[in-house]
């Protein structure tokens, strides 16, 4: 693969476009800000990885040295330059969605995004709880900009329960990919949840929040955001959100919490899939 491609990490960025598209299919609707507006989350999504990569070379020299960074594919240089390309393509579509739709908001929204991407790539990351918040605080922000580009009070309100939900599982999912990543991390310095604290407590609490997630889901049937189809199929990936707490509170080994870690992001790309049977 073309490393400047392969650095956008394109499937983690077409899955934060996919939350602007399940805002569509649930309002039923599709228009030219809609689009843009998944242009949009794709340009920032991959920017906040670009420029994540640029500022974790080091730690991905032991963690992962093929990526195109640390494998010398790409130079420093050229990475953080192609990351401010990004930023400033997702902020310009940003704009051209509020100009389009005489609603200021989604373009605030996209800028919080750059500086909230930036920040944690910079600092946030390596900052206790916090950075795994941010993390979270993004991906469930974009639903949250897919609903305020619709501009509808109904689509708005679903978003932010939709936005809630993506935050509180992404958050449960970094803290058990800092599991994951303690011996990079350990080695450049960082100070992560369980470098400092050890790795049990980050995956009681990483389980906690995946069984308040569990919780929550029926939640979205009960208010009649969606449909009984919604409930056929959420309940795959609740069992497999809850295997995933299960087996990273048994074990917090570095094999166990990449597979936990790949398991949840299965489950949330099952649960998008009981977003849209249940919007029928």
């Amino acid at each position: 693969m073309n490393p400047y491609i392969e650095i956008l990490r394109p499937g983690n960025a077409i899955m934060g476009a996919i939350s602007i598209i399940l805002i569509a299919i649930i309002d039923r609707t599709i228009s030219i800000p809609i689009i843009l507006a998944m242009i949009t989350v794709f340009f920032e999504t991959a920017a906040g990885n670009v420029i994540n990569d640029y500022f974790d070379y080091n730690i991905d020299l032991i963690n992962k040295p093929e990526r195109p960074l640390p494998s010398g594919r790409i130079s420093l240089k050229n990475g953080r330059n192609y990351g401010y390309l990004l930023f400033l393509a997702g902020t310009i579509c940003g704009f051209l969605i509020s100009y389009l739709t005489n609603n200021w908001i989604p373009f605030v929204i996209v800028l919080i995004a750059d500086v909230i991407l930036y920040l944690y790539a910079y600092k946030l990351k390596s900052t206790p709880l916090i950075g795994n918040l941010a993390v979270g605080f993004m991906t469930g922000f974009g639903f949250v900009f897919g609903g305020f580009s619709l501009n509808t009070s109904d689509i708005i309100l679903t978003s932010i329960y939709l936005g809630f939900f993506a935050f509180v599982m992404t958050t449960a999912r970094e803290i058990i990919k800092d599991i994951e990543d303690i011996e990079g991390d350990r080695a450049e310095g960082a100070k992560t949840l369980p470098i400092l604290i050890g790795e049990r407590i980050p995956a009681v609490i990483a389980t906690i929040l995946i069984i308040v997630d569990c919780a929550l889901c029926p939640i979205l049937y009960y208010n009649h955001i969606f449909g009984v189809y919604y409930l056929f199929v959420i309940i795959i990936a609740v069992i497999l959100f809850l295997y995933s707490g299960i087996s990273i509170l048994k074990s917090q080994d570095r094999q166990t919490a990449a597979k936990a870690s790949k398991n949840l992001k299965i489950g949330m790309l099952i649960a998008f899939v009981a977003f849209v049977f249940g919007s029928f």
